[in-house]
């Protein structure tokens, strides 16, 4: 068509953008609007088929109500006599097949950035009752700040369903991307698109497709029989965790694949969010960092140095040095228990010595000259056997010398003693207020008594 050809005289097409098995693509004005548009206009080898062209007008409205950011809006479908098109919003960028070509595999983080936005795309229209059915980077628009568009929804499904003959021209232009139940000639499921988005995944990764072929029967052959291949036998720089995903998004039966593209996408953002950290790329030159041990408790051994003071230089000998024990420290003997001299034995005489601190009692206080109370000696040995005892007054004693008990601590008293008084006047008090109550109390019972009985 000219680009001066006008459609309903409302939409003038300006220039070709593409084209396909189905449909050609222009870039377009929306004269009503004013707005530029793509319109797509399907091939004259399909509109022939009212059938078809029915059920292509009915996927056209079920995709115009679909309103998401990764996919292509459908703002209006109809004809202009024989000419049948739909008109969609036109998208500043290219498809992903061409991104591809130009870079080959893509990094990890931008392949699996778009991977995502695909599965929401198609997840979003999976929650809605759609099924793409041709899912192929040829159908995937990227714009220039990375963001995707899903188009071409319900075509392939309309021509599917309409035209059984006729998919091995035409449906069967992208037969690399093809599930295995598709390529059997069954009906495409949400787990059929799952798989071609593990095909487009693998593409991205590795910049190849996964089968090859000869023509369209070996490719079908590949998709049912073929061994599954790993991303990381092409790409190593892929991370484990991302190789198994796609391992599984790609496998022969829908039931291990996952049934729906949102939750393939919201396996990939939880990878991108929380995995990534735990994952590290497939070779085996990678060794992982080493961790220092936790920390223990302290022991002799992590203890840390001991600082001895310095000591004294004497003038003739030899200059004095840090002493650093290398031997672990003595364990610190029981309160009370004095150390056993030790023999040393001098295997370098005339080497430096770190001083040696002996353990030195000590001192008491001083204390003034015994005096006499009572005729009780007092001394610092205790009490004097067979002398009287003073008045019993317990007597705390620290956890030290009791060994860690807790509670007023009664020393014993020598043998010999007198024992303490027993009675006090307190004792006395109470055990005479206690005579004087029963005895008021004794005539109210008797009292009580005799008015009963």
């Amino acid at each position: 068509m000219s680009s001066e050809t006008i459609l309903n005289n409302r939409y003038r097409l300006v220039a070709q953008q593409g084209s396909g098995g189905m449909a050609v693509i222009y870039k377009a004005i929306d004269q009503a609007l004013g707005r530029t548009v793509a319109v797509k206009i399907l091939r004259p080898s399909l509109t022939s088929d009212n059938t078809f062209l029915a059920r292509f007008r009915a996927e056209a409205r079920n995709v115009a109500n679909l309103q998401h950011p990764n996919i292509v809006t459908v703002h209006d479908v109809g004809n202009d006599g024989a000419t049948h098109y739909i008109v969609m919003e036109f998208i500043e960028g290219q498809d992903l097949k061409k991104i591809i070509k130009a870079m080959g595999a893509l990094p990890v983080d931008r392949a699996l950035n778009l991977a995502i936005q695909i599965c929401n795309g198609i997840g979003f229209a999976h929650r809605a009752g759609l099924v793409h059915a041709d899912v192929k980077p040829q159908n995937i628009l990227v714009t220039r700040d990375d963001m995707v568009k899903v188009t071409d929804f319900g075509i392939a499904q309309a021509l599917s369903d309409s035209q059984p003959g006729e998919r091995q021209t035409v449906v069967w232009g992208s037969p690399h991307y093809f599930a295995p139940e598709q390529a059997r000639g069954e009906k495409p499921t949400p787990a059929a698109d799952v798989y071609s988005i593990g095909i487009v995944m693998f593409e991205m990764l590795t910049g190849r497709l996964p089968y090859l072929g000869a023509n369209q029967q070996e490719l079908a052959l590949s998709h049912i029989r073929d061994r599954i291949p790993m991303v990381s036998e092409t790409n190593p720089q892929v991370p484990d965790n991302m190789v198994q995903i796609v391992y599984k998004v790609m496998s022969k039966e829908p039931a291990a694949r996952y049934r729906m593209a949102d939750q393939l996408g919201r396996i990939l953002e939880t990878y991108r969010d929380r995995g990534r950290q735990y994952t590290v790329p497939n070779q085996a030159a990678v060794s992982a960092p080493i961790l220092p041990p936790p920390p223990s408790a302290p022991t002799v051994q992590n203890l840390p140095p001991v600082i001895q003071p310095p000591v004294p230089h004497n003038p003739g000998s030899h200059p004095s040095q840090p002493y650093a024990p290398s031997a672990p420290l003595p364990t610190p003997l029981p309160y009370g228990v004095e150390p056993m001299p030790t023999q040393r034995v001098d295997l370098a005489p005339n080497a430096p010595r770190p001083p040696v601190y002996e353990r030195q009692p000590t001192p008491l206080p001083p204390q003034s000259a015994p005096t006499q109370q009572a005729g009780v000696p007092v001394g610092q040995g205790g009490y004097v056997p067979g002398a009287a005892l003073p008045p019993y007054e317990p007597q705390l004693q620290s956890d030290r010398v009791r060994g860690g008990q807790s509670g007023p601590y009664y020393p014993p008293y020598e043998q010999g003693g007198t024992l303490p008084p027993t009675l006090d006047l307190v004792t006395i008090a109470l055990a005479l207020l206690a005579f004087f109550a029963v005895a008021c109390l004794l005539p109210l019972y008797i009292a009580v008594y005799q008015a009963y009985f």
